[in-house]
């Protein structure tokens, strides 16, 4: 074993966490300064490992970059148009009476997949207020649980930024890994729901009071109602008011799940088309590394071709604006809605670009050889060690999506010597980062001050269900890492 590679690679994950935690410092500066630190310590020569940091972000961004800031404008459409409210009413009417828990876990879910965590808790946390007000009790059953099924699909199924930069790090078919991750997300949301329902009677009284008020209401007050519906949030009023003569604002549920189930299934049946032309041309593995160049057939190409996550997005971008947003909105609104997507993607997308120039001055330095090799000398099952890495990574500086791309750029250079699947390693790498939750997560302290929580109640309320989706993980992954 190369002890000074092994080194570089310790050295440069903890200046991650260092630049993270104690200074003034981003994680994208920290991702730079680990590349330079893990390259220097590892022995490259500086001017090549200026190169590696720079061909790693690019790549990456080629790879990703448009598929990231799509992704996230969709969502605001989402969000700004009602589309997000109208989707949470249809799964609780779906779900029945006595059954809101569970409802609003698959809110949650759904909610989070276009939507940011925070500001996706921040618009549906109304609707758990109202359900607990109407029923005169369960808040902190249903801002758990809805807090937490966003947390599962966040973190394990794309566009969300995390699992998509590291489909696009990993090499990974973004098909499959939009399955498999969503697969992960229903098998876990019961995980999800019992700690929810387990542990919030539990807390129920330690609400601060002045949550309890707002939650439960004073005499009089009563959640907002349009059509005998509650309603958490108005277009009309966000808006400004429809002209005189225009009808009130209205997005039904079907549509407006469009913009999120168009691309989903353009990038399914890319998947599945370009997977049966591969079995007709008699080799499944076309394309991968030591294999031939894939070349599509003519009644393959369509379905390849719209399914790109780039022409799937783009299509639900434009249904999102010209089907699900009121006509008479003004042209400066959406400008300024484009604006603000642009503003919240532009961080993710430097993060993202970051942790591609980490992983390939892990490969241009021989560090990844080294750690695969180190890998290969233990007991521990391939599938852990990013599970692992992301794990450590989350602890130590609490942003999931750093954690996730950390995770995907260490185990990158490694994955053809240990014989990891690309789709083991993505899901590996996103489940390992849904661990405790804490205080240097910025959702923790979003979630518990919504819900009223503090001290050890928010630990046990927050922290432990995040580590109860993790831990049921585990089990899944080992599952997957033996069929796939």
């Amino acid at each position: 074993m190369d002890v000074q590679l092994i080194l570089a690679l310790l050295a440069g994950i903890a200046v991650i966490i260092a630049v993270v935690l104690l200074t003034r410092l981003d994680a994208f500066v920290a991702l730079i300064l680990a590349s330079l630190t893990t390259g220097l310590i590892a022995g490259q020569d500086p001017v090549g490992l200026v190169g590696s940091i720079t061909n790693g972000f690019g790549s990456t961004m080629g790879t990703i970059g448009i598929v990231i800031g799509l992704g996230v404008m969709i969502g605001k459409f989402l969000e700004v148009s009602g589309a997000a409210d109208a989707l949470a009413h249809a799964f609780l009417r779906a779900f029945g009476s006595g059954r809101e828990a569970w409802a609003m876990g698959a809110v949650g879910n759904l909610v989070s997949i276009p939507v940011f965590c925070d500001s996706g808790y921040v618009i549906m946390n109304p609707l758990a207020r109202s359900i607990a007000r109407v029923k005169r009790g369960g808040y902190v059953t249903l801002a758990l649980a809805l807090g937490c099924g966003m947390t599962l699909t966040h973190h394990l199924v794309p566009p969300t930024p995390g699992p998509l930069a590291a489909t696009g790090i990993l090499g990974a078919d973004l098909g499959l890994v939009i399955v498999t991750g969503a697969i992960f997300t229903l098998l876990l949301l019961p995980v999800v729901v019992l700690y929810a329902k387990w542990i919030g009677p539990k807390l129920e009284d330690k609400i601060l009071p002045e949550v309890r008020e707002a939650v439960y209401g004073v005499l009089g007050h009563e959640p907002k109602r349009r059509d005998g519906r509650i309603v958490t949030y108005d277009p009309d009023e966000y808006f400004g008011g429809a002209p005189q003569g225009s009808k009130p604002h209205s997005v039904g549920a079907f549509r407006g799940s469009l913009p999120l189930i168009v691309p989903l299934i353009l990038i399914l049946a890319n998947t599945v088309a370009s997977a049966i032309d591969k079995a007709q041309q008699g080799n499944p593995a076309l394309g991968q590394p030591g294999q031939p160049d894939y070349v599509a057939s003519a009644w393959a190409k369509p379905f390849i071709f719209l399914g790109n996550p780039v022409v799937a997005l783009l299509i639900g971008l434009v249904i999102a604006v010209y089907f699900i947003m009121p006509r008479w909105a003004p042209k400066k609104k959406f400008a300024s809605w484009f604006s603000e997507s642009a503003s919240s993607a532009g961080l993710i997308l430097l993060i993202t670009g970051a942790g591609g120039s980490f992983g390939q001055v892990l490969r241009d330095s021989g560090v990844g050889d080294e750690v695969a090799s180190a890998i290969a000398g233990t007991a521990l099952p391939a599938f852990l060690v990013p599970f692992l890495i992301a794990t450590l990574v989350r602890i130590a500086q609490g942003s999931g999506t750093v954690a996730i791309i950390t995770a995907a750029s260490v185990t990158a250079p490694i994955m053809g010597q240990t014989g990891l699947a690309p789709l083991v390693a993505v899901i590996a790498c996103t489940a390992g980062s849904m661990v405790f939750s804490y205080f240097n997560d910025s959702y923790f302290w979003v979630v518990t001050r919504f819900t009223g929580l503090e001290g050890t109640d928010a630990l046990r309320g927050w922290s432990g269900i995040t580590t109860a989706a993790w831990a049921g993980s585990i089990p899944l992954l080992l599952i997957l890492s033996l069929i796939v």
